[in-house]
């Protein structure tokens, strides 16, 4: 089955990158949620779907993949661009 090794990007409702720090592995669901007939619910039997692994490096989780025997897929995390802002600039004379 195989995973998908990522970095979480921070989310759009949080100025604080706490939880995107870490390394994820997460294994790519094999059957298709269906929802069931009697009470409606949206489910699937693959468990797996639900692990979801978290390492304080990549190469950590690259090894347990390997270890394991695991087909993964490493994406790159986007590279943040801060730009130096100044409150000086925000009264500065523009013509």
């Amino acid at each position: 089955m195989p995973a998908r090794i990522y970095q979480p990007a921070k989310t759009a409702t949080s100025s604080g990158r706490a939880k995107t720090r870490w390394w994820v592995v997460e294994f790519e669901p094999r059957n298709r949620p269906e929802a069931e007939r009697l009470v409606g619910w949206v489910g699937s039997p693959d468990t797996e779907q639900q692990v979801l692994l978290r390492f304080s490096s990549r190469e950590a989780a690259i090894q347990y993949c390997r270890r394991r025997g695991i087909a993964f897929e490493l994406e790159e995390p986007h590279v943040r661009a801060i730009r130096p802002k100044s409150y000086a600039a925000n009264f500065l004379r523009r013509v």
